[in-house]
């Protein structure tokens, strides 16, 4: 620590009486001091050389002198001084030929008596992240791909928004909706996507797509409901919308009774009352035609539906619907189209096989309700289509629309490569998802939407 010695000319004896009653010969210092009337002391009698000035400030801020000698002569009193703070790894060391400078601890009002220069500081530098090992290096961004010799015709990602208006905001659609989910022993994902004609000439998505969970806990019932119209006048897509939503809500007025009966294996009792469930939303799409003043078939949409229950003790899974799609099963890394084919039989009750002959119903005998409407038209011409399956680990359950089952069975290039991309590894992350629901296959345009069934 540098010490300050005060000069010897100063009574450090009145000093520590400051904060007192100040005698009466100070107040006579101080008046003499700062008199205008008093003669300057003029220049001193002590030498002033420059070697003078350096001894005088070497005794100020170097080493405590010893005490002097001379008998009856008091010690000078030490006052410290604070001083800049050094670094731990000590000063630089001057540079030869420098001339010395003054000790760190000079006075304020003094001068620095050498050259002024930069300090150097030691700065510990922070230890190197440690490397990324190349198992967990982040993956590539998910792209979309194609498949066959060449690509498609049109490019992958939207160009044209549809055209809209004041009175038609209520029936925009976004150009893709992306869904997932997880419960029981099944991971859910969903996604329903523009078209890549559509994107190019700015046409509205046909498609809809509804995920919905009604209930909760083990009795909780998930519905994914896909709908899709075909190419018309621009009214076949809120007739898709329509047809998602009204169905949910006959589902959700109905999910109890629905998911006891799918726990306790009624397969009759859930094709019947699905049947009805199914009739009512179609006869509600014509009525709706009614009051727009179209023709039935111009307002309405293939309609494909999976019931999961939410009990991871309940392995069986619902399929319903009626008009175009597919719903497909890849097991052991082949896929098997599971919609089941319908012939009309005796009496003009539909029979209903799988692939494999086995009967997938209990109850054949359903009568077909009347219609909602007196003098509306019949029920749609395509069949009612009812399959319930009870799912073995590692399968994965896929229900489309037309615009992907179309490509699936007709691309054997395409099912392979969902069937090599699915076979392993778990169930993919939505980007993943939808990237492989997007690969393009030349010759296949339409709105793609699907919905994917992992098995735990």
């Amino acid at each position: 620590m540098t010490r300050f010695r005060m000069p010897r000319s100063v009574d450090t004896r009145d000093m520590s009486q400051q904060g007192d009653k100040p005698a009466a010969h100070e107040d006579d210092w101080w008046r003499a001091l700062y008199d205008k009337s008093a003669r300057d002391t003029g220049p001193s009698g002590a030498p002033d050389s420059l070697d003078a000035r350096f001894d005088s400030v070497s005794d100020a801020v170097g080493p405590e002198p010893e005490p002097d000698p001379v008998e009856g002569d008091h010690p000078a009193t030490v006052v410290p001084l604070p001083g800049p703070r050094l670094p731990e790894a000590g000063p630089a060391p001057e540079p030869p030929g420098l001339p010395r400078t003054v000790a760190v601890g000079r006075a304020p009002w003094e001068a620095p008596a050498g050259p002024s220069r930069p300090q150097t500081f030691a700065v510990r530098q922070p230890p190197p992240p440690p490397p990324v090992p190349p198992a967990v290096q982040p993956p590539e961004r998910p792209t979309v791909g194609h498949v066959g010799d060449r690509p498609p015709t049109y490019e992958a990602e939207p160009a044209a928004l549809p055209e809209s208006g004041a009175d038609a905001l209520d029936d925009l659609a976004p150009d893709t909706v992306l869904d997932g989910a997880r419960y029981g022993t099944y991971t859910l994902r969903a996604a329903s996507v523009r078209g890549d004609s559509a994107r190019f000439r700015g046409e509205p998505r046909r498609d809809a797509l509804l995920t919905a969970r009604f209930g909760a806990g083990d009795g909780a019932l998930v519905l994914v409901a896909v709908a899709g119209g075909v190419r018309g006048d621009g009214q076949d897509r809120p007739a898709a919308a329509d047809a998602c939503r009204w169905i949910g809500g006959a589902v959700a007025r109905s999910h109890a009774r629905l998911s006891e009966d799918i726990r306790a294996g009624r397969r009759g009792d859930l094709k019947s009352g699905l049947h009805r469930l199914t009739d009512r939303t179609y006869g509600k799409l014509r009525a709706r035609a009614a009051e727009l003043g179209l023709e039935p078939s111009a307002y309405t949409a293939g309609l494909r539906c999976l019931l999961l229950p939410a009990d991871p003790e309940c392995r069986t899974r619902v399929f319903f619907g009626n008009g175009p799609g597919g719903v497909l099963r890849l097991r052991d890394g082949a896929w098997e189209d599971l919609d089941p084919e319908v012939r009309p039989a005796a009496g003009g009750a539909a029979d209903e096989q799988g692939p494999d002959g086995d009967r997938l119903t209990m109850d054949l005998q359903i009568t077909t309700p009347s219609s909602p409407r007196a003098g509306s038209a019949p029920p749609p011409a395509e069949p009612f289509r009812f399959r319930a399956s009870v799912a073995r680990p590692g399968d994965t359950l896929l229900l489309c629309g037309n615009g992907l089952a179309e490509p699936m069975r007709g691309e054997p290039a395409l099912a392979g490569e969902l069937a090599r991309r699915w076979s392993s590894g778990g169930p993919p992350g939505l980007p993943a998802y939808l990237a492989d629901i997007q690969l393009r296959t030349k010759g296949y345009a339409d709105d793609r939407t699907g919905a994917a069934v992992w098995e735990a």
